[in-house]
């Protein structure tokens, strides 16, 4: 797991601080407990510190998706079937579970830095904020599972932790300096801050693509809008959909292999949506491991994609978790 710039230690200590003569500013206080200090001030996650606000602009964005998304299902063909499963593919497998998740978030496996853009660039088509946002957000979400702090925790409501989190509270995706604190590395990296900043751009040439194509397929407009509805709007919603289950439905259902200090489940239902990122327990007992499925009947197919990978000189340095089946412990117990 990457080293994390600021810890609960360097938290906790900036909030026990007290000078000693007097009411110090700021500028009189250790270079380390004001910079704690401000991580307590600035990046605030979990529901009791949303104080109940709305962020209007990205509620009224899923809105107008989930509307896109309906009205997909009044336009199937087998063109359009094959845009939606292409785009999740790349978009959902390869971008957020082997890219965002894997490779970025927790080092698990190493690629050629081109291949690291490339995939990540897939990530930012899933609708899920760029790489930066996603990989400080999912490093804080390790570093308090299920506790104070957790961006989506259910111990904070179901709701909440599925989709109510995403909607509260203030948008975080341009605060680089900010969320660097938890992605130092990925904030060094110029390619990382463009495709921060400029998430969006792939989805946008994505769908007028889908628009093109679809046109050209069919011979007529319509068919090129019903497309993008399809590997866009439909794929979109559904993909938010599934990896907020994992958020959600993976701390609720399913069953427990390892004793972890969360509450986190493997769920086979989840993971099938998600290509493997359902076997959670096993992913927060051993969080570097690239590999979550770790029986032979635990379907990962992101995994597989990390393996194919490898066999084409594309990834090395892969990390698989092993563990006694008898005794099953959490890393580093």
């Amino acid at each position: 797991m990457p080293p994390t710039v600021v810890t609960r230690e360097s938290i906790s200590a900036a909030a026990a601080y007290k000078p000693a003569i007097g009411d110090l500013s700021m500028t009189d206080l250790p270079v380390a407990a004001k910079v704690a200090q401000k991580v307590m001030q600035d990046l605030r996650m979990g529901r009791e510190h949303q104080q109940g606000r709305i962020n209007w602009i990205t509620t009224i964005v899923m809105g107008l998706f989930h509307v896109g998304a309906i009205a997909a299902l009044f336009f199937f063909s087998w063109k359009n079937f094959a845009a939606f499963a292409i785009m999740y593919f790349f978009a959902i497998n390869v971008g957020i579970g082997v890219a965002y998740h894997r490779l970025l978030t927790h080092r698990g496996f190493r690629t050629p830095k081109w291949v690291e853009y490339f995939v990540t660039a897939c990530g930012t088509m899933a609708l899920e904020g760029g790489p930066i946002f996603w990989v400080a957000t999912h490093r804080v979400h390790h570093q308090n599972s299920d506790q104070e702090g957790d961006p989506h925790t259910p111990v904070d409501g179901t709701f909440w932790a599925h989709a109510g989190w995403i909607l509260s509270g203030r948008a975080m995706h341009s605060e680089t300096a900010l969320l660097g604190r938890y992605a130092p590395d990925l904030t060094r990296d110029p390619v990382h801050v463009w495709l921060s900043k400029y998430h969006w751009l792939p989805l946008t040439i994505t769908g007028l693509l889908q628009i093109a194509i679809g046109t050209l397929v069919t011979g007529h407009f319509t068919g090129g809008l019903t497309m993008m509805l399809w590997g866009t709007f439909l794929r979109v919603t559904l993909g938010l959909h599934a990896t907020w289950l994992v958020n959600s439905a993976t701390h609720l259902f399913g069953k427990r292999r390892f004793d972890t200090r969360d509450d986190s489940r493997n769920n086979w239902w989840v993971a099938l949506l998600t290509g493997g990122e359902g076997w959670h327990n096993n992913h927060h007992a051993h969080p570097v491991s690239a590999r979550h499925g770790l029986t032979w009947y635990e379907f990962d197919i992101n995994y597989y994609c990390i393996w194919a990978l490898s066999k084409l000189g594309l990834a090395e340095k892969i990390q698989v978790a092993k563990f006694d089946p008898k005794n099953p412990k959490p890393a580093g117990v």
